[in-house]
């Protein structure tokens, strides 16, 4: 019950590359940049076990971004003329990369980080990829004309991807979508779609991740337009709830999402978004403890997961390791109050 773990992103060591980025620069290059790649995600390993996570993932220490990271293993991408491009509902400018061609994978994209975690941790492993709808929002189109097609695309190089990290071992694949709240009506109509084109085939457990954007300032600046209600999930989750995903990844603490909406997601998984990406300041157990008390009105709790609210990439590594021990904690102290008379 109430099994623990992180959305996906841990923050890169500074001997890794550059701290506190969302697009940090790496430190070394070549054999020495793949040693260090290593280096760091057995330290997450680690880290997450002496904080007493039940789940384990890599923490992305082998990627640049949670998105290109998968897209520089693709053929027909474009990354030497890369152009600006407003993202997120043009929440914000990025410089993207363009596909120019048909896609197809170069090759195994993420074996060496997967292959490594499983082959250095006895717990489940899960293992993140961007979701085709997020892809397609995070790069400039010029070869297919048209978003669906080239979501169906992006989603079948996922797939053959995701099946090759199940044979690696990996419990649980996880899609991370968060364009999923910002275009509602296209996540619900072809969005779901394509993610569970990307899921096909696989009998490990799925997820996805949905949520409103890690701790930067264009993040939190949208989220101060938003009201005093996020209503955003309530499009989507209906179309979740019918997916073949097994579980649903969400932002909760510290956010205006009326927690009733979770009652939506009748049938899945809930992993329950507990610790605050966006302030340093460390939760203590029982304000963990709390909101999975408020899940657990709307949230079976046998299908209750607590987890961060999305990634802690950018966040300094001392107050990550210590949001990780309060997850941890939290949940403990959740466990008790409910077995207490």
């Amino acid at each position: 019950m109430f099994e623990t773990s992180v959305a996906g992103s841990l923050p890169k060591p500074a001997w890794l590359a550059e701290t506190n980025k969302l697009w940090p620069q790496w430190r070394a290059e070549g054999e020495a940049l793949r040693q260090a790649k290593a280096d760091a995600t057995l330290l997450w390993i680690k880290a997450q076990e002496d904080a007493g996570l039940d789940i384990v993932c890599d923490g992305e220490q082998s990627r640049q971004h949670f998105v290109h990271g998968f897209l520089e293993q693709v053929d027909g991408i474009d990354f030497e003329h890369k152009v600006k491009m407003g993202i997120r509902d043009n929440r914000y400018d990025a410089m993207v990369p363009q596909v120019v061609s048909a896609l197809r994978l170069k090759g195994r994209v993420h074996a060496f980080e997967a292959q490594l975690a499983r082959a250095h941790t006895r717990k489940k492993l899960k293992f993140t990829l961007p979701g085709p709808m997020t892809i397609v929002d995070t790069v400039a189109d010029r070869f297919y004309g048209d978003r669906v097609k080239m979501a169906f695309a992006f989603a079948e190089l996922l797939n053959q991807e995701a099946l090759a990290l199940q044979a690696d071992g990996v419990d649980i694949i996880q899609f991370d979508e968060p364009a999923f709240n910002v275009y509602m009506k296209e996540a619900a109509d072809w969005g779901v779609r394509a993610l569970e084109r990307a899921a096909q085939g696989l009998t490990c457990t799925t997820a996805v991740h949905i949520c409103y954007g890690y701790g930067i300032k264009a993040n939190t600046d949208w989220k101060q337009t938003l009201g005093d209600e996020w209503r955003q999930y309530e499009t989507v989750f209906p179309a979740l709830a019918r997916s073949c995903i097994d579980q649903v990844s969400l932002e909760c603490i510290h956010s205006h999402v009326p927690p009733h909406l979770m009652a939506l997601l009748a049938g899945k998984d809930v992993l329950v978004g507990v610790i605050d990406v966006a302030s340093d300041v460390v939760e203590t157990p029982e304000e963990v403890a709390d909101t999975i008390g408020r899940a657990l009105a709307f949230v079976p709790k046998e299908r209750l997961f607590p987890c961060t609210n999305c990634g802690l990439a950018p966040m300094g590594r001392d107050v990550a390791w210590r949001k990780l021990q309060a997850l941890a904690a939290g949940t403990q102290l959740a466990k008790e109050r409910l077995t207490t008379p």
